[in-house]
């Protein structure tokens, strides 16, 4: 429904622009382009918020630091504090989506996030890092061996139920990216496809434009919310399985 969508700089740029490959450039890589410039306003944030540190912050620095506190005791507080070594990478990635959903809301511009090969790429990272710290938290034999539920007891020893469970287990890992990028990407697709088609009623439609406009900012904060949460949850099941290792060994002594 690309009729349906409001039009954004680099559409209205490609349109005026004769020269058909730099053209085709723009469209193809649309997405990108928009994500790479969220990616530069984070940068420029926070490297002008750290460039003169003070012992008595400025507004930028203050409010710098009150986003990385925030984010560093969210993640302390679902994981403890093992899990603040991942606050770098969760805080990152919330910030990053946060932006890009707000995107969407800004005249002329478009949300990356609205374009499932962005949301999807999102997942696949957390996808690979959880599996990578699992497999350095609890090693090669230790996360297949949590993966069957480590079978204990004369029933759980059994053949059938351990391949069962790991089997279970792999088809809910290999889904996990599925779901996050579907879930974020419908969301602030849904949202802005809102938008767009409430703006050309004019002027009639303003009222319901304005609160619609309100409850998009709320859903691209929630949003951006819920996929971060659901990657720090992945990373406390992933550590949750050393956690058992070290009791059944500390029991065993």
């Amino acid at each position: 429904m690309e009729h349906s969508e409001l039009p954004d700089i680099i559409t209205l740029l490609a349109g005026r622009i004769a020269y058909e490959p730099a053209r085709i450039f723009l469209l193809r890589w649309e997405t990108i382009i928009y994500a790479a410039l969220a990616a530069l306003f984070l940068f420029l944030f926070f490297w002008a918020a750290g460039r003169k540190k003070a012992a008595l912050p400025g507004k930028l620095q203050g409010c710098a630091e009150l986003i990385v506190g925030g984010i560093d005791d969210f993640v302390a507080g679902v994981l403890g504090e093992r899990g603040r070594k991942f606050t770098p990478f969760i805080g990152t990635l919330f910030l990053y989506i946060l932006v890009m959903n707000l995107m969407g809301l800004v005249p002329l511009l478009k949300s990356p996030t609205a374009d499932l090969s962005t949301t999807l790429a999102l997942a696949l990272c957390v996808f690979f890092y959880v599996q990578y710290t699992a497999f350095r938290e609890l090693g090669f034999t230790g996360y297949f061996d949590h993966m069957m539920g480590k079978p204990r007891g004369a029933i759980l020893l059994s053949v059938i139920l351990p391949v069962f469970l790991l089997f279970l287990h792999l088809i809910s890992e290999v889904v996990r990216p599925l779901t996050l990028s579907l879930r974020l990407r419908s969301n602030i697709w849904g949202d802005d496809l809102l938008l767009s088609i409430l703006s050309r009623f004019g002027m009639q439609g303003l009222p319901l434009l304005v609160f619609s406009t309100f409850l998009a900012l709320i859903a691209a904060v929630v949003q951006s919310l819920v996929f971060c949460l659901l990657t720090t949850v992945y990373f406390a099941l992933a550590m949750h399985g050393q956690d058992e290792e070290k009791k059944e060994v500390t029991h065993g002594l």
